[in-house]
């Protein structure tokens, strides 16, 4: 008998916890990617995870709390891959554009998770969606500070501080539109991607920083 037919099963393997919180993890944004939350199933997660049930509910709880779980750490992992892609010692126009780059590369490389953070958590409701919407808000936090950092350098600090957020926001929806957009249309890189968002907005950014505002004409 060789050596890998005497290797034990992969459910009776010990693992350190951080492995196998992390496999049950991965197991589960596939099947909740795949199902939604209502309908994916434990005996599924257990099946792909390659644990058994009771495991799952001793390392991560039960099915309300892995779904939890598995929103808070993609949530985390998208903000930290836009964060590092944000260059701080650029240009705001760059940054943002750097962070757009990031944000659609992570998108393309991990799409299960796009699918839970922005399909599926949002279906559901409740807290989950209360998780997606406050790493929506600190998606706008970091987009505004750009802005208000472009208005500063051209003496508008104040004007863009109060409009800043808002169109913060409008450029997050946008990115996220085009995120669901881009899903079905892979062949589009996320350089291409971003530059089309920035021609978009960045654009009016740029005239807003510069004092030229657009006003409805009298009548």
């Amino acid at each position: 008998m060789s050596d890998e037919d005497q290797r034990p099963p992969e459910r009776a393997r010990r693992l350190p916890r951080a492995v196998r919180e992390r496999q049950i993890l991965d197991a589960a944004v596939q099947v909740f990617s795949q199902h939604g939350y209502h309908s994916a199933s434990m005996d599924e997660i257990s099946e792909v995870a390659g644990v058994s049930k009771p495991m799952i509910y001793t390392y991560l709880g039960s099915k309300e709390d892995l779904f939890g779980k598995s929103i808070q750490r993609e949530a985390t992992r998208l903000l930290e891959a836009i964060q590092a892609g944000v260059q701080p010692d650029l240009p705001p126009d760059m940054q943002l554009w750097h962070g757009l780059r990031s944000f659609y590369r992570f998108v393309a490389e991990y799409r299960e998770s796009w699918t839970v953070l922005h399909r599926q958590a949002l279906t559901v409701g409740g807290g989950f969606a209360a998780e997606i919407t406050a790493m929506r808000t600190r998606a706008i936090e970091l987009v505004a500070a750009l802005v208000v950092a472009a208005g500063t350098r051209k003496g508008l600090g104040e004007q863009t501080e109060f409009s800043g957020p808002g169109l913060a926001a409008a450029l997050v929806g946008a990115a996220e539109s085009l995120a669901d957009w881009a899903l079905d249309h892979p062949e589009i890189s996320d350089g291409v991607l971003a530059s089309w968002l920035m021609n978009l907005v960045w654009l009016g950014f740029n005239d807003l920083v510069e004092g030229q505002v657009w006003k409805p004409s009298e009548g």
